[in-house]
């Protein structure tokens, strides 16, 4: 158990820059973010780019960031990488505001799917716990959990989706349901990749607790557009950085409230979750120990060389988002769906957005006439710049904060011209 390990205090530095490693610090972006402005977007060649929930493209900001740090490291090779140590714990921290956690709480990993093979192999299972997971999930959020089930001797069940997204109330009663028979663990997304469909993740937290059911989170499809805070009783939350925190790919973060970290296995360590361990690399002689315990904070799961490269890019991404709030860029990217569905709903399309208001996100996915090849229709939009995704046969826009009303009518025209065609 991790919780026999040496702690560290929460207030200490996770990541201990080498001794003699310069005291300065680069400056934080200059850059602002403004809603409906894409200036800090001046290579996008489309109309309008509406794919955030596959990958985003990069700002200003985020190409500055990583083109000076590749001066440094072009410069200085390890003097780059000294001086631009400081940015993964401002990265940390900043990530820990953003969802409510505190910074020992949140492990700097490359995506979602290795946050959710690091709880998945973590836990300290025992032969028959039930885990409940939901049809329809992306499949990084179903994987680990069938692994960990061979290997552990689990049961694993999967619940309906649809009753969620019929009434939050009906899909909260089959969880009830579930939940009485007995689960250690309910993962699900808090943003379902096809439909949208926001998940109460309150209410399901709070039954969950009651039940003595842990609760994990993949949050690549909210975190970012979708006003989301880990202390509603998430026990273990994993992210990319690609999508809505719109940073590079190859970065990400898992979240692990510091109650869990303390009863997780070590059994996927590496040479950096140690306590101390870059001091034989830097204090001399004697710290080359094979005893150092490890880390029981989040940071455990940095078992080896970091993308630091991108985590200075999504440092800086995560810094025009707070500029704006996820609460500001969830009500404006609803504002465009809320235009953009009326439109694409009168030239025949399905809408599949939740009729509550608390069951939207910033993905809007519409289900096309039976007769329409959907890559037909994404090639003929990508003609007229419009870039849109098709996940498992569904039509699917996703805005974020540099998307402009004005759109809307450039994507309807473009989606009626391609009907055309």
């Amino acid at each position: 158990m991790l919780s026999s390990m040496v702690q560290t205090p929460d207030d200490a530095p996770l990541v201990q820059p080498p001794a003699g490693a310069p005291a300065a610090t680069p400056p934080r972006s200059e850059h602002r973010a403004i809603l409906a402005d894409r200036s800090l977007f001046p290579d996008l060649e489309a109309r309008s780019f509406l794919a955030h929930s596959a990958i985003s493209p990069l700002s200003l900001a985020v190409r500055d960031q990583i083109s000076a740090a590749l001066a440094d490291y072009g410069r200085g090779g390890l003097e780059g990488f000294e001086r631009w140590l400081p940015h993964r714990e401002r990265l940390r921290s900043a990530l820990a505001a953003f969802v409510g956690a505190a910074p020992s709480e949140i492990g700097l990993v490359p995506n979602t799917t290795l946050g959710v093979i690091d709880v998945a192999m973590s836990i300290p299972w025992r032969p028959g716990d039930r885990v409940l997971l939901f049809e329809g999930e992306f499949p990084t959020n179903i994987t680990p959990w069938q692994r960990a089930a061979e290997l552990f001797e689990l049961q694993l069940e999967f619940l309906p989706i649809e009753p969620f997204r019929r009434s939050h109330q009906e899909g909260l009663s089959r969880l009830e349901a579930a939940l009485e028979r007995g689960a250690r663990l309910v993962a699900l997304s808090a943003v379902q990749f096809q439909t949208g469909l926001r998940m109460p993740l309150e209410a399901i937290a709070e039954r969950c607790s009651a039940a003595g059911t842990e609760v994990f989170i993949d949050a690549i499809q909210a975190c970012g557009a979708v006003p989301l805070r880990v202390r509603e009783g998430i026990d273990y939350l994993a992210c990319g950085g690609h999508k809505w925190l719109m940073g590079p790919e190859g970065t990400g973060f898992l979240y692990v409230s510091a109650s869990k970290m303390a009863l997780l296995e070590p059994r996927l360590a590496g040479w950096l979750s140690h306590e101390h361990a870059l001091d034989f690399l830097f204090e001399g002689p004697g710290q080359l120990r094979r005893d150092r315990g490890f880390r029981e904070q989040a940071a455990f799961f940095e078992q080896g060389t970091q993308n630091m490269l991108g985590q200075i890019g999504l440092e800086a991404s995560l810094e025009l988002l707070s500029q704006l709030g996820a609460e500001a860029i969830f009500r404006h990217t609803n504002e465009f769906i809320d235009a953009l569905e009326e439109g694409l709903v009168a030239l025949g399309f399905e809408s599949l957005r939740s009729a509550e208001s608390a069951g939207r996100s910033a993905i809007l996915s519409l289900r096309a006439p039976e007769e329409l090849p959907l890559h037909s229709l994404q090639r003929a939009l990508r003609r007229r710049g419009v870039i849109c995704t098709i996940p498992d046969g569904l039509l699917r826009f996703a805005p974020h904060w540099p998307n402009s009303l004005e759109e809307v009518p450039v994507v309807v025209q473009a989606v009626e011209e391609a009907l055309r065609e």
